[in-house]
Order: C-alpha cells, then sequence, then structure tokens
C-alpha cells in the first residue's frame, strides 16, 4: 500500500477517535439536553474536537484522492470522517469500515432537524426560502395598523419588539396589530421580544449655556439654499409638533400670546440675538389655536407661528423680538447639550461618582458610568470602548478617593483626526473586564414575565458564558411555576444574543447549557461583536459561530446592519447586497428601522427567494442557471 495513503488512513482513525473519546467525556452534559437536542449535542461535542485540531494536512491528502475535504462537516462531523475513511478503505482494497447507512443518511438527517428546530422557534419559511425575515417594530407600529400590514404584505415572517423602548401598553397595541395583520394575509407571524440587559453607559454631563440656534444652510456659492427657521408658540401652551422642513433643526421659542396673537402671514420680527448682530425674519405660517379660532383678525391666540430668516441667529432666553414697535421677551430655549471633545493621547477619567460632568478647558475631564460596579471591575490595561467604539481607551492607573469613589484614569488611543465627542448616556464595553452582573436586571425579569405571557420568543442579551444560560432558564422556571399557563412559559423560544467576547469564546458551553432548553436559536449580534472583537476579525468570527450553531442543529438570527443603507436612504450600497447574501444563509435574518424598511422588507424576500434555490447554509446548490443555457435550447 503506499505510504502516503497508509499515513492518511492512520490519521483519520486517530480523528475518530479522539472525536468519540470527547462525546465520551461529555457525556454528562450531553446526558442534560433536551431530547430533541441529544443529536446536536453530541455532534456539538464532535466539531468542537474536530476544530481543536489541525487538519489542513488530512484535508490536502484526501483532495488529492477525490475525497471529501471535510469543508462542510457540521450538520454530521464523525459520518463525514467516516465517509472519507470508507474511501480510503476502498482506494486501499479493504472492506468498508463503516456501514453505509451510518453515513449515507447522517446530512439529510442532520439538515431535518435544524430545520424542525427553526420551524418551531420561527415558524415555517416559504417553500421558495431558507431564511425568514425579521423585522424590528418602531412605536409607531403601536398606532398604526397600516404600517404593520405593509410590512406582513412585503414579507416580514418575524416582529421583532425592543423592550428597551416605549412599554407593556405600546408593546401590546404592536402585538396586537401584528397578529390582527398576519391573520388577514393568512399566515403565521411570531412576535420576539428583546431585553436589553445590563447597561454601561457614561453619566450626565452639566447643561450648557441656554442659546439656541436658527441656521440657514448655503450653496458654495454663498447662496442661502434653505432659511434659519423659529417656531414660536404661546407661554405656558403645549407645545404642537414642528413640521419636517428641509434644512437646519427649526428653534423653538416661547413667547406672549398677546403679542402672538398680532402676527400674520408676511409680519416682520426683529431682533439682536447673543452676538449682539442685528436679524429680521419673516412669518411664513400661522397655525390656529386648538379651538380652530380664526386668528387671522388678531381676535384669536394661535397655537403656533413659523418664522423664517436669510441669516444664521444665536438666541438666549435674554433677547427680546420686536414686531411693529411691540416687544415681547423670550422664553423657552433649552439649554445646550455639552460634550467631552476626545483627541488620541488625552486623559480621562471614568468614575463611580453620579455627580455630572463638567467640561473645563484645560483640566482632564471626569465623567461618570451609571453602573458603578464596572468602574470598580476594571483593572489597569484594560480597554475602555465609548460609543460603539468611536473613542477607545486603555486604563493607565485606578485609585479610590477620599470619599470612596473609584477613579479610573484612561489614555484615549483611538478617537478620529480631528476629535470625537463624547456625550452623556453612550454606551460603553469593557471586552476585557470580568463584570461582575447578572444577565438579568429586575427590569429584564419584569419584561421576560411580559414575553412569556404575551409573545413567542425571548432575545436575551448580555450572555457571557454557561452560567448565564443556567440563571436565564432558572428564571424561566420560576416565571412558569408561578403562572396561570406554565406549559406556555417552558415553550417560550429562547434566543441567546452571542455579542460579547466571553460569549464567543465560551460558545460551546453557551449552547451545550442552553439546548437543556427543547426551544433554542442564537443571535448573532454583528454591532456588539465588532465594537468588542475589532472590526478586523467580522470577517471570520460571525462565520465561525454560524458553523459551530450549525454543528448544534441550532437555528441563527443574523443581526445588525443588514441593508441598512437602503432602509434609511432607500438606496442599497453593492456591498450591503453582497451582506445580505451572506446573511441569508441563517435562519433568520434581522432588519432594523429606518423610513425605507418596507422596501428593505421586499428586497431582502427577493433575494431570499432567488438564494433558497442555490445555497442551503455554507453548500453551494448547483441548480440550473438559465442565463447560461444556450438560446437555440431555450427556444426548443
Amino acid at each position: 500500500m503506499d505510504a502516503r495513503l497508509t499515513e492518511l488512513i492512520e490519521d483519520v482513525d486517530a480523528l475518530i477517535k479522539e472525536l468519540e473519546k470527547a462525546a465520551d467525556a461529555q457525556s454528562a452534559a450531553i446526558s442534560r439536553v433536551a431530547e430533541t437536542h441529544r443529536h446536536g449535542a453530541r455532534n456539538l461535542v464532535h466539531y468542537l474536537e474536530l476544530r481543536r485540531h489541525d487538519i489542513r494536512r488530512i484535508q490536502g491528502g484526501l483532495a488529492a484522492i477525490g475525497a471529501t475535504r471535510l469543508t462542510t462537516t457540521e450538520p454530521s462531523v464523525l459520518p463525514r470522517l467516516q465517509a472519507a475513511r470508507n474511501v480510503l478503505s476502498a482506494y486501499a482494497g479493504e472492506d468498508l469500515k463503516f456501514a453505509g447507512s451510518e453515513v449515507s443518511d447522517a446530512f439529510a438527517q442532520a439538515d431535518d432537524i435544524l430545520e424542525d428546530h427553526a420551524d418551531i422557534l420561527f415558524g415555517q419559511s416559504s417553500e421558495e426560502t431558507h431564511s425568514r425575515i425579521m423585522v424590528t417594530l418602531p412605536t409607531e407600529a403601536g398606532d398604526d395598523l397600516d404600517l404593520v400590514r405593509g410590512f406582513v404584505e412585503a414579507g416580514m415572517e418575524l416582529a421583532r419588539i425592543n423592550c428597551a423602548h416605549d412599554g407593556p401598553e405600546v408593546w401590546t397595541r404592536m402585538i396586537d396589530h401584528v397578529h390582527t395583520a398576519a391573520a388577514e394575509a393568512g399566515r403565521e407571524v411570531k412576535v420576539a421580544m428583546d431585553l436589553a440587559g445590563p447597561k454601561v453607559r457614561t453619566g450626565a454631563i452639566a447643561p450648557g449655556p441656554e442659546v439656541g440656534r436658527a441656521r440657514v444652510t448655503r450653496l458654495e456659492t454663498g447662496h442661502v439654499l434653505t432659511p434659519a427657521t423659529l417656531w414660536l408658540t404661546p407661554v405656558g401652551a403645549e407645545v404642537p409638533p414642528i413640521p419636517e422642513l428641509p434644512g437646519r433643526p427649526t428653534l423653538p421659542l416661547q413667547v406672549d400670546p398677546a403679542w402672538l396673537s398680532r402676527l400674520e402671514v408676511d409680519s416682520t420680527i426683529n431682533l439682536h440675538d447673543n452676538r449682539d448682530a442685528k436679524r429680521q425674519f419673516t412669518v411664513t405660517r400661522v397655525i390656529p389655536g386648538p379651538d380652530g379660532s380664526d386668528v387671522s383678525d388678531g381676535s384669536g391666540v394661535p397655537a403656533a407661528v413659523l418664522a423664517e430668516g436669510q441669516r444664521n441667529a444665536y438666541i438666549s432666553n435674554s433677547p427680546r423680538l420686536e414686531h411693529d414697535w411691540e416687544k415681547t421677551r423670550v422664553s423657552g430655549v433649552p439649554a445646550t447639550e455639552q460634550k467631552l471633545r476626545m483627541h488620541v493621547g488625552d486623559h480621562l477619567i471614568l468614575t463611580d461618582d453620579q455627580t455630572p460632568a463638567e467640561p473645563a478647558p484645560g483640566w482632564t475631564p471626569t465623567i461618570s458610568c451609571t453602573l458603578t460596579e464596572a468602574v470598580a471591575a476594571i483593572e489597569v490595561g484594560q480597554r475602555v470602548l465609548f460609543d460603539d467604539g468611536s473613542i477607545a481607551a486603555r486604563a493607565l492607573d485606578k485609585q479610590v478617593d477620599a470619599d470612596g469613589h473609584t477613579r479610573i484614569t484612561l489614555e484615549v488611543t483611538y478617537a478620529s483626526g480631528n476629535g470625537t465627542n463624547l456625550a452623556a448616556y453612550k454606551g460603553i464595553n469593557l471586552p476585557e473586564t470580568d463584570l461582575p452582573l447578572p444577565s438579568l436586571t429586575d427590569e429584564d425579569i419584569e419584561a421576560l414575565r411580559f414575553v412569556a405571557a404575551h409573545a413567542e420568543i425571548a432575545n436575551v442579551s448580555f450572555i457571557r458564558n454557561a452560567e448565564d444560560v443556567a440563571f436565564l432558564l432558572d428564571t424561566l422556571e420560576q416565571i412558569a411555576t408561578e403562572s396561570e399557563d406554565p406549559e406556555r412559559v417552558r415553550n417560550l423560544g429562547l434566543v441567546l444574543k452571542i455579542e460579547t467576547i466571553p460569549a464567543y469564546e465560551n460558545l460551546a458551553q453557551v449552547l451545550l447549557e442552553g439546548m437543556r432548553h427543547a426551544n433554542l436559536g442564537i443571535m448573532i449580534a454583528r454591532g456588539d461583536l465588532a465594537v468588542e472583537l475589532g472590526f478586523e476579525r467580522m470577517a471570520e468570527v460571525p462565520r465561525l459561530i454560524a458553523q459551530m450553531a450549525e454543528a448544534a442543529h441550532v437555528p441563527t438570527i443574523t443581526a445588525t446592519q443588514v441593508l441598512e443603507n437602503l432602509a434609511k436612504s432607500g438606496l442599497p450600497s453593492r456591498a450591503e447586497i453582497t451582506d445580505a447574501g451572506y446573511a441569508l444563509r441563517s435562519e433568520a435574518v434581522m432588519l432594523n428601522k429606518g423610513p425605507h424598511i418596507t422596501d428593505a422588507i421586499r428586497i431582502l424576500e427577493t433575494l431570499s427567494k432567488k438564494l433558497g434555490r442555490s445555497q442551503r447554509k455554507n453548500r453551494q446548490l448547483l441548480r440550473r442557471i438559465g442565463s447560461w443555457v444556450p438560446q437555440e435550447a431555450v427556444s426548443e
């Protein structure tokens, strides 16, 4: 026998034995999973063991004789190796070592298991597609049934509600609208609700001076393109919504009602702004009062007056507005929002003292963290990321001051060339810090009670390890024992969001623990992962997560920025169409909010139908390509 073939047989036999030993070592963990996950749990252990070896030499040897390259082993790892071993036996002139039934049906069986799990968790997909479309509902979905109808008609198959926004009353209306629209369309649309998890954010920054800006926009030639605008309303009255206008934001001001009642279209308003610059505005619109009374004769007080000017104006609560020699004092100008401007090399102090930050030139800025436990957990040398990674820093020093407050001195290591603003209540990521926090806050547990009673799926944030998953399952069981419908609670779909470095590094253990729950999935939260891991790793990590989930026969959702340009601007980029094609390898794809979200749903459904006939997970399906058929064959 050829020495290379003998060596290859020995290598494959040794690898098969290692996989079997690994499964035996993990037999206790495998035995704890739900019955429907037993096959997946054993295959997950096999896959984890396979990926602990460098098998590139084996792959090359198998490919050289026309056998599998082991690049799509995820659905059924051991049978794929056994099939490779049978090929080697045939080359060696030996009897096949493994019975054909052990290997020939393994992939189909694994695909069926994963498809069943996806159908139970997400609902059945169209016969033409593999993936389902999950759409994030905006707040307006609680009041606008037609909006939800449009989503369903466009192709929404799962509705997502973010529990970080709104509340139970709005959530209930959203869910009712989803069920109504789904019933009208004659199909099921399940509701998934996101639990926010503990949020680590920057604290308050002291407000700045009470100065507002009414600004024009100009062409490069200096000509005014859109005017500066004022929205004048009576003091003490409810401010009606400011109309959407092109150009810079409209500045709202409150004035004396009697003075306001004397204004009409084309009235001229004069003022000296904070820079003592003389400015003039002209009334272009008068909004009648809430009683609908006629204000054209000055007998009623308008709800609002819109005025336009051709110059920028900086207005505080002290200047007076003048019309026909009568003046009124301005009020209602809110304090400006202050931000900390950070540059590479700057120092910043992060503290658990909740005193608002006071920006001051020449001083090292100090800002609080809303989660005090997080500050105490940071160690010198660890990274601290702000506002989705737009500012990165590293801890230089850790001190406790005389008042017992922890102070972390940070050095900024990343910011834009001209500096980056850091505002209040922006997210903080601590990718290297072990946070001593439960994965569910008290607010999350209350939200989980609502989800278990009204929705079909809970998307759970801040999963880091198997202990977090165990806490989630224990909490769900406690809710079930207190519920009037415990089986509904126990059958709730759970989607574990993989969004942190620990969750990625502990993924196998997270999955094994989660598979104790029969109705399980994971979400690949690419946005948070990109912040923590760095963008350079995002070409690899989502794929690795999806492969391990496939090995476990656990369905996945790909999330974050899918068709985001299209949803926000109405025009997709070429790159995001390619990205959407990759995302559709998952059992579900999540779209976020945007004014053009309905168009994004339609395009994603079209892509899903096309790709559903051409790929299954990472495997290409060689369907007939009509475009390449000779024209004479087509005519026949």
